[in-house]
């Protein structure tokens, strides 16, 4: 295994903080794009979209949540062009960089770790967030919006990073939904995550009751 980027390895390590993590990644986001899919082979947006994609109507309005740069609404739009997107994000230098790429309806600043307060219940066709649910960034408990915002039989995808799976207790929330009755698991599939480090995740697919 290769050793892991510096800038992953200080992210990892911020703890959960909004403001850690705001200042970071407005630190990050010009060289973001680069830095993630040139030299970690970072594949998390295209292994999202792809499963979306295929469990979505034309011209479902999808939510993606911690969208980032855009690169998961890119991934999107390449392979259903009419799809209609929004995206939150905590940093506002990510959404400006979400805005350049051209392929968002709306784009928000949102904090996932608390209550998506501009976002109705039953709002979205689909929901998808790459890249969020890792270690030192959004905890299990952010899961809980984004399935409130979904409208009931809509796909919620999510990549969460083995490191993160059972240890900060993502499995775990993922069975409670569904014990619940809150949601329906389609799929969990071990994927790739970033290549060139062989770092893995779990593909997770929800369908919202």
């Amino acid at each position: 295994m290769s050793e892991e980027n510096e800038q992953l390895e200080q992210a990892l390590a911020l703890g959960g903080d909004p403001d850690a993590i705001r200042k970071f990644y407005e630190d990050w986001s010009e060289s973001y794009d680069k830095d993630l899919l040139r030299d970690i082979g970072y594949v998390g947006p295209e292994v999202a979209a792809e499963a979306l994609s295929r469990r979505v109507a034309d011209r479902a309005v999808i939510l993606d949540a911690g969208c980032g740069t855009g690169l998961v609404g890119l991934e999107l739009v390449q392979r259903r062009f009419e799809l209609i997107i929004d995206g939150i994000d905590l940093t506002p230098a990510m959404l400006e960089q979400s805005r350049q790429k051209g392929v968002y309806r709306d784009l928000r600043i949102a904090d996932m770790s608390s209550t998506l307060d501009d976002f109705g219940d039953d709002s979205y066709d689909g929901v998808v967030c790459a890249g969020v649910f890792t270690n030192g960034h959004v905890g299990p408990d952010g899961i809980d919006e984004l399935v409130r915002v979904a409208r009931p039989g809509a796909p919620i995808v999510l990549t969460v990073r083995d490191s993160a799976w059972e240890a900060d207790g993502f499995k775990d929330k993922i069975d409670e939904l569904e014990a619940s009755g809150k949601t329906r698991t389609l799929e969990i599939t071990h994927s790739p995550y970033h290549t060139k480090e062989d770092v893995s995740c779990q593909l997770v697919v929800l369908e919202a009751a």
